[in-house]
């Protein structure tokens, strides 16, 4: 099933660049195109059936977020502007993702990504904010209806459960509704690691091993039978893989 999108944005060369990353990626389709929000409510307003927006955030006479307040049924939204402030309020807003600019193919395919995922949840939206720059080093994470900022060196280690994941750091603990695996993508790789289908844990903060098991700041975390390997690996310790 194609997926109909509706780019909003004042400036051409925006809209062309979202246009362009959009043909890259099969199952999506621009159905419209407008340079203000004034045109924008005349589109959605028409029959055409807009499932995913793409919506600037500072355009003239009215702004995206005004824009976005003003609709009492709207498609899905990412945000795509160079504003890094608007951040938190527009994840108040219900949206999908939040690009700067200028918008990079990558983070534009993991937004596209994190809509999928929506879709596959029945529209829920994630509780991450991915409003960090490559090289940050920590990341906002969703409790209750506020985001908390989490410095990636202070996580311990993370517990998934069905569709919740437990973010445990200095004596501290968070639970939002995300996917382990969605997390795990999110992470700086090298610095962390999975080690069992529930569990992802940081390297600096293991404090002892075994062939079975991973210590940090006292519990008792398992190594999942297939990720045996992997453990062993990134440990250097040969053990692991071949012990029970």
């Amino acid at each position: 099933m194609t997926t109909s999108c509706l780019i909003v944005d004042d400036e051409p060369l925006a809209r062309q660049l979202i246009r362009s990353h959009l043909m890259k990626v099969p199952g999506f389709e621009v159905v419209g195109e407008c340079g203000t929000a004034m045109e924008a409510m005349a589109f959605l307003r028409s029959k055409t059936e807009v499932q995913l927006l793409f919506l600037d955030i500072q355009m003239p006479q009215v702004s995206g977020l005004d824009f976005l307040r003003s609709l009492s049924r709207r498609p899905q939204v990412i945000i795509t502007t160079a504003y890094r402030e608007y951040a938190l309020e527009g994840f108040d807003l219900d949206i999908v993702d939040y690009l700067l600019k200028p918008i990079t193919f990558e983070r534009f395919f993991k937004a596209i990504s994190r809509f999928c995922q929506y879709q596959d949840n029945s529209g829920e939206r994630s509780s991450i904010s991915s409003t960090r720059k490559d090289g940050d080093r920590f990341i906002y994470v969703k409790e209750n209806k506020r985001y908390v900022k989490v410095a990636f060196d202070e996580i311990d280690y993370i517990e998934g459960y069905s569709e919740y994941i437990k973010v445990y750091y200095q004596n501290k603990r968070i639970v939002t509704k995300l996917s382990l695996t969605w997390m795990e993508e999110q992470l700086p790789s090298g610095d962390f690691l999975r080690i069992h289908k529930s569990f992802i844990i940081s390297l600096a903060k293991i404090d002892a091993f075994t062939a079975n098991s991973i210590e940090i700041g006292g519990k008792e975390l398992p190594i999942g039978r297939s990720y045996k390997n992997s453990v062993a690996k990134s440990l250097q310790f040969p053990g692991v893989a071949s012990k029970e």
